[in-house]
């Protein structure tokens, strides 16, 4: 059983930036970001492979968001920069011990979620 805890959401304005964290109790092999606003379906944001650290993003935040994880301390980090109001969410970590996927049915292991809003 994996356990994940979110950390580091807020209210930022257009163009600022954030960084999240999600701290996990357990081993895993991939470990994601996900958000999900008002009214939408969760989406894929980024995941990252905890061994070698081969990474992946959705188009709308390749070049703005990077992610990243520190072995040692077995957190993973989504840093946020240009944020943009359409980045307004729901924020979830996510973990799997398989393969990278970028459907939330892939991540059986789900944190509490984190909101971050980017006004106008």
């Amino acid at each position: 059983q994996v356990q994940l805890a979110e950390s580091g959401g807020g209210l930022v304005q257009a163009g600022g930036s954030l960084r999240l964290s999600c701290a996990a109790s357990g081993r895993t092999f991939t470990m994601g970001w996900f958000r999900q606003a008002p009214g939408k379906e969760r989406e894929f944001v980024a995941a990252i492979k905890w061994s070698g650290g081969g990474s992946y993003y959705a188009a709308s935040v390749q070049g703005r968001f990077t992610i990243s994880r520190d072995i040692i301390k077995n957190t993973m980090y989504l840093q946020m920069n240009s944020l943009k109001p359409e980045d307004t969410a729901i924020y979830y970590c996510a973990a799997s011990s398989s393969i990278y996927s970028s459907e939330p049915d892939g991540y059986p292991y789900w944190g509490q979620g984190t909101q971050v809003t980017v006004s106008s």
